[in-house]
């Protein structure tokens, strides 16, 4: 295991070294890696507003890493929006989590904490991170009564740090998705990308304000509902199994299990399926190695008519 110890900022001072830490080197706004470590896109951006930065990863990790963050200014906040595919495990002091997709994959880690990841061959990384200084935010507190009079919710009290571990909204899941599509690297994609990076904040912010459900949910429940959520992304080809069916496998009562599966994901289970199935069948038509009607057979779409309402609606496209 190649074990790499680096650090982050709300500045770009951090960007040569990060880039030598990973064996590799910068060319405009782009960080290239060592390949034998990780293959694909690493890309920062200075937003233009001061102390506040974007960081883009799309990359697949060629070896397991041992991934250590300690950050040599700690005057930031880290807020993290991940959706790997594949084992990583990340560790503040002394608490565990699984992270990404069927994880946490919202994560928001003050500077003065170092953080530990480990991550296996073959992981698939796609995320955006975005390093705030905390006077930014002490500042937006200050004007802000609602955020100030909710800011425990992503502190440590007794350590008088920010952590927080967290799901994103389904509305994050689809900007981050769409935001995937785009061609890294000039004018048009900085500004989605900086256009994506404050919807990302402002999204979240509200749903601190507005929806704290999924801390009522115990973490046995929780996991089990993350169980299922890995059965039915790793089956999109076949049909939605029912309801009666996935709750069964949970161990839970039917309404229960609805009740549950809508707290920790903001969807039904059928339409959390039918989302994953529409982004796996959009990914295959991107490749143009498969007609529409392949991919609706393959992914076993009630009818082609069916697949072509759900996809536009969706989307907001026509096949």
């Amino acid at each position: 295991m190649i074990t790499i110890k680096h650090s982050y900022g709300a500045d770009l001072d951090w960007i040569e070294s990060f880039a030598k830490d990973f064996g590799g080197s910068t060319y405009g706004n782009f960080i290239y890696t060592d390949k034998n470590i990780s293959t694909g896109t690493t890309y920062f951006l200075n937003t233009g507003e001061e102390d506040v930065v974007l960081l883009y990863i799309d990359v697949t990790y060629n070896a397991d890493v041992h991934i250590i963050q300690s950050h040599e200014k700690q005057d930031f906040i880290g807020l993290y929006f991940n959706l790997t595919k594949g084992q990583i495990l990340k560790t503040a002091t002394d608490l565990s989590y699984d992270i990404g997709m069927l994880g946490y994959d919202v994560s928001i880690i003050d500077s003065l904490l170092e953080t530990q990841y480990y991550i296996s061959s073959g992981t698939k990384i796609y995320g955006i991170c975005i390093f705030i200084k905390k006077m930014k935010i002490e500042n937006f507190a200050r004007t802000n009564e609602n955020f100030s009079a909710n800011i425990d919710k992503i502190m440590d009290a007794k350590k008088n740090t920010f952590i927080k571990f967290d799901h994103m909204s389904p509305e994050t899941f689809k900007v981050l998705s769409d935001l995937r599509k785009m061609k890294v690297g000039g004018e048009l994609f900085n500004i989605n990308l900086m256009a994506t990076g404050y919807h990302l904040v402002s999204n979240y912010i509200d749903q601190i304000l507005n929806n704290d459900a999924i801390k009522k949910v115990t973490k046995n429940d929780l996991l089990k509902i993350i169980n299922i959520q890995k059965d039915l992304i790793n089956n999109l080809k076949e049909p939605f199994p029912s309801v009666r069916t996935i709750a069964d496998k949970a161990h839970m009562s039917e309404t229960k299990f609805k009740k549950l599966f809508r707290k920790v994901t903001g969807m039904t289970p059928n339409n959390f399926y039918l989302t994953h199935k529409l982004e796996k069948a959009k990914e295959l038509l991107e490749k143009k190695t498969y007609s529409i009607n392949e991919v609706c057979d393959q992914l076993q779409f009630s009818s082609y008519t069916y697949f072509i309402f759900q996809f536009r609606k969706y989307f907001g496209v026509s096949l």
